[in-house]
This record gives structure tokens, sequence and C-alpha cells, in this order.
């Protein structure tokens, strides 16, 4: 009796899967890229902030699919599966599960009482940040001091823009001189390298897990020049962006990267 029971049950699932991807080929439905979501959950639970920022989709976009009929709902839904994924992510990243799923029930409570879609996204770009940023504190081993913090903080949030030491410091309220030196005894480079190298590994994201141009790329990370966009490229990734594109785009988020995550 329990046997004909399972075979109903698992014709009945194969019927509604079949039906439901049927519907998905007549309207042209496809998912997002596998590899690209990969790659940013990837980038989480590395402490990746700049690779996390260029990868970061809002929900809802081409290539989700529709878990309720009501938009608001749909959206919560797709938040709490983005939840438990990161969440799941950071633990095999090191983040302790304690901790970890502390946060996970933290993020979705402030999703259950989103009102509208525009609170879903702010509560869904936050959270990610969040873990990202707990991440990076959990693999340099280490807590940063508060300047330090702010001014990784601030290198992120303005990694599309060229960015001055002069702006930098200004922003933290602390001298050239002091914050040069800081930054360094706790990083171990030069706030110059340091962005340089962040723009490149973001820029090789992008070359990888987008469509957008090498020119489209070095002008919104504000290179001077394409050809300096690309001399800087291959003194921290060692080929040029063409090679990088014709090597990485579309390759499973498994390949080896010719850089560190950081």
């Amino acid at each position: 009796m329990q046997n004909t029971q399972d075979e109903i049950y698992h014709l009945g699932t194969r019927k509604a899967l079949a039906e439901h991807l049927f519907m998905k080929r007549e309207v042209g439905f496809q998912y997002a890229p596998f590899e690209r979501e990969i790659a940013f959950y990837d980038s989480v639970c590395t402490g990746s902030l700049e690779t996390m920022k260029a990868l970061f989709t809002p929900l809802g976009g081409e290539g989700f699919g529709k878990l309720c009929e009501d938009p608001l709902q749909n959206l919560k839904y797709h938040l709490v599966v983005s939840i438990a994924m990161i969440t799941r992510f950071c633990i095999s990243g090191g983040m302790q599960p304690e901790e970890a799923y502390s946060l996970s029930d933290i993020w979705i409570q402030k999703t259950d009482v989103c009102k509208n879609i525009d609170e879903i996204h702010t509560v869904h770009y936050d959270m990610a940040v969040s873990f990202t940023k707990r991440m990076r504190q959990i693999l340099t081993g280490h807590m940063h001091s508060h300047t330090t913090g702010k001014v990784l903080d601030y290198i992120s949030d303005h990694l599309h823009e060229r960015i001055y030491l002069d702006n930098l410091a200004a922003a933290v309220q602390k001298s050239v001189p002091y914050l040069s030196r800081l930054f360094t005894k706790e990083i171990g480079t030069t706030i110059s390298d340091y962005i340089a190298r962040k723009k490149i590994e973001a820029a090789a994201n992008m070359l990888q897990f987008s469509d957008y141009s090498a020119a489209e790329i070095s002008s919104f990370f504000c290179f001077s020049s394409q050809s300096y966009f690309i001399k800087q490229f291959k003194k921290y990734i060692g080929i040029t962006p063409k090679e990088y594109r014709e090597k990485f785009y579309s390759v499973g988020w498994m390949t080896e990267k010719p850089y560190g995550n950081g």
C-alpha cells in the first residue's frame, strides 16, 4: 500500500514539474546564470565586498522565478532563500554556525516586516553587505581599527570613482601621513595599491560575469585611459582584459582565479 502511495506521489510531482517547465519554455523564461549566482555567494563568504557589489543583482529582475502571485510576498520568499544560501556559504567559509544562524534570524525578521518593495531591496543589499563585512573580519584574523574599517568602507562605496587620498583622509578626519601609515600597518599594503587592486579584481569579475566591454568597464571604474587600464590589469592579473575574458568568460565558478580574494 505504501509503495503505491509513493508511486502516485512521485508521478504527481513529475507531472507538476513537467507542466512548470513547459510553461516557462512557452514564455521564453530563463533563470539567472548559475555561475554568476554562485560567484556572488562566494564573494560574500570570502569577504570580498567590492566583488560582491559588482555582482549584486536586485531581487525580482530578469531570471528570478515566480514563487508567489503577490509581488511583495514573492520578493520576500526570494530574499529568505538568499539569506539562507548566504548563511550556509558563510558557515562553510568559517563563520560559527551559532553566529550565522543568529544573523539569518535577524535579517529574516527584518524581511518579514517589510511593507513595500523598496524596503525589500534595501534589506537585501544591507544584508549582503553585513554578511560580507563580517566574513572579511573573520578571514583577516583580527578586527581592524575603527579608522581602517571606515577607509575600507569608503573605498568600497567609491570604487567606481577616482579616489583621492586627500578626500579619503578628510572623510575619516585623519591626516594623509597618519592614515597612510595606519593603513599599511594593518592591511599590509599602501592605500593606492589597495585601491588599484580592488578596482582590477572587480573589473575581472565583470569581464567574467557580464557582457560589458573592456572599454566600458575601464570607464566605469574611472581609469584615466583604456591603455592604463590594460597596463594595470596585466600588472595585477598577469594577462590582458581581452585574454582574461577569452579564458574565463562563462567558465564555472570553481575555476581557479589568477588572484586572491580579500
